[in-house]
């Protein structure tokens, strides 16, 4: 197995594969040919910093470096494919877009759930009992927002590429050639998914939340936007963790939730 965990992102008509200190892009064009792109990762501040490999730290690089490399070509492949149309993306375009889905993203996954939790569960005396219901709710809202856009055409054909990115990633681990015959041969699920990166943070939301207590509604609320950074750095290393202990039977069951969703963002 190689010593590096490759990682990747699909895309639209195409994915983006992470290795040590660069991406590769590839992208089919609406004329059919497949567009080849690569970048360096080490180039930047952030990732060349020695703090960048430290645990707890590491997490929160790969995930700054997901959200603003990984959205820049997932737009930039969108805008590949609205070439026939005439169609072009500007920067500040991209900047609204990732502006409205940072809001959008914490006010559905975060705020809403608590919202949902404090009317519904008020009367309860055990906090934990309000937490438990704002981390179910919360569980509902994402599993029922994967199901609602995999039926759109577009997002299942993600999906499919994000299926096709894990079986490559299992069969470079398996050290087998990058060959169709032999990528074919592994399963689409992943242990070390980003889906499984979501269901870990949304558990360890329940924990953390729970911690911080009833308490007034700004603080509530500026509690479940501070703390993401910090549960994502921890959900990061629980996921390393249980990738490289997959093979025990109780790391296995704690897990298998991440695998279920798999099931749907790899369809």
């Amino acid at each position: 197995m190689p010593r590096f965990n490759y990682g990747g992102q699909a895309l639209i008509e195409g994915v983006m594969m992470r290795g040590r200190d660069a991406i590769a892009v590839a992208l089919r064009h609406p004329d059919g040919r497949i567009v080849f792109e690569h970048e360096r990762l080490d180039a930047g501040r952030v990732h060349g910093h020695r703090y960048a490999k430290w645990p707890f730290v590491r997490g929160l690089v790969i995930l700054y470096e997901t959200l603003i490399v990984g959205t820049r070509w997932l737009i930039r492949s969108a805008g590949l494919q609205a070439e026939d149309d005439g169609v072009e993306i500007g920067k500040g375009g991209i900047a609204l877009m990732l502006g409205i889905t940072a809001v959008l993203g914490i006010g559905l996954f975060f705020i809403l759930p608590l919202v949902i939790a404090t009317f519904t569960a008020s009367n309860i005396e055990n906090d934990f009992a309000q937490h438990f219901v704002e981390g179910l709710v919360r569980v509902v809202i994402f599993i029922g927002y994967l199901a609602l856009i995999s039926r759109t055409p577009d997002i299942a054909r993600v999906f499919q590429y994000h299926g096709a990115e894990h079986m490559a990633i299992h069969t470079l681990e398996a050290n087998q050639p990058l060959r169709p015959e032999y990528v074919r041969q592994h399963p689409t699920a992943h242990p070390r998914c980003g889906t499984e990166f979501l269901v870990v943070v949304i558990l360890l939301s329940i924990l953390a939340f729970s911690l911080v207590g009833k308490q007034p509604p700004v603080i509530m609320v500026a509690s479940r936007i501070l703390l993401i950074p910090v549960i994502a750095a921890v959900g990061y290393e629980l996921l390393r963790l249980g990738a490289r202990h997959r093979s025990n039977p109780i790391v296995r069951v704690v897990m298998w939730p991440g695998i279920l969703v798999q099931m749907i963002t790899t369809k």
